[in-house]
């Protein structure tokens, strides 16, 4: 599959290095150009993009940066994707220690995946924020593996939600449906899931003990 990458801090450059290994074609992009990937272009054989390009003809693009640089992202980013173009959002909402106060989110009460999906244009599938980046390198497990790790997957558009989930699937974890991007704040920074590394039963359990309210840590 052509999937293209956003973002190639811990989370990005990671999924670069497992998605690539397990043969896919990745594209990946980050805000300082192409020619600052150097390195993990050739360790993993993806291929360094600019941000323009990053989605091209791509089935699934994930989109791993920063909230606040969200809405810099370039416009039309998706224009060039597959039809029918899956997009994972991994991002988290920090007020304090990165983004800023942003009022969509703080004053409309957007969910974090909600302000992303309007500033994009698009549809979007949250997967991967809540999860530690070294265990997508060290926590894979077959399907049926009493230990594998259960991630929380929440999203509106039901082909994309199933796509990203086989995806997960395939990158050797299991994963619980979280709902519609509305019910997204179960996932966010200061819930009973955000960084749980357990299995479907306590994921779901923990899906459903978790409060809308945002803890004053994650209020600007």
């Amino acid at each position: 599959m052509k999937i293209g990458i956003i973002g190639a801090g811990n989370i990005g450059g990671n999924l670069t290095r497992r998605l690539t290994a397990l043969g896919h074609d990745v594209s990946v992009a980050n805000s300082r150009g192409p020619h600052t990937l150097t390195a993990l272009a050739e360790e993993t054989g993806a291929t360094a993009v600019p941000a323009e390009q990053a989605a091209r003809d791509a089935e699934v693009v994930v989109v791993t940066v920063p909230v606040k640089a969200v809405p810099n992202l370039p416009s039309g980013l998706l224009d060039g994707a597959a039809k029918g173009v899956a997009v994972i959002d991994t991002g988290n909402y920090y007020p304090r220690e990165r983004d800023g106060r942003l009022a969509e989110i703080e004053d409309e009460g957007l969910t974090e995946s909600r302000f992303t999906e309007r500033h994009l244009g698009h549809p979007v599938i949250k997967a991967f924020n809540g999860t530690y980046a070294q265990d997508i390198l060290e926590r894979p497990l077959p399907a049926g593996d009493p230990g594998r790790m259960a991630l929380p997957v929440a999203g509106d558009d039901t082909a994309a939600k199933a796509k990203v989930r086989a995806l997960i699937d395939e990158l050797g974890f299991d994963t619980v449906d979280a709902g519609g991007i509305d019910d997204s704040w179960r996932q966010q920074p200061g819930t009973p899931v955000y960084g749980l590394q357990a299995g479907v039963e306590a994921v779901t359990k923990a899906l459903a003990e978790a409060s809308p309210d945002r803890t004053p840590d994650f209020r600007g």
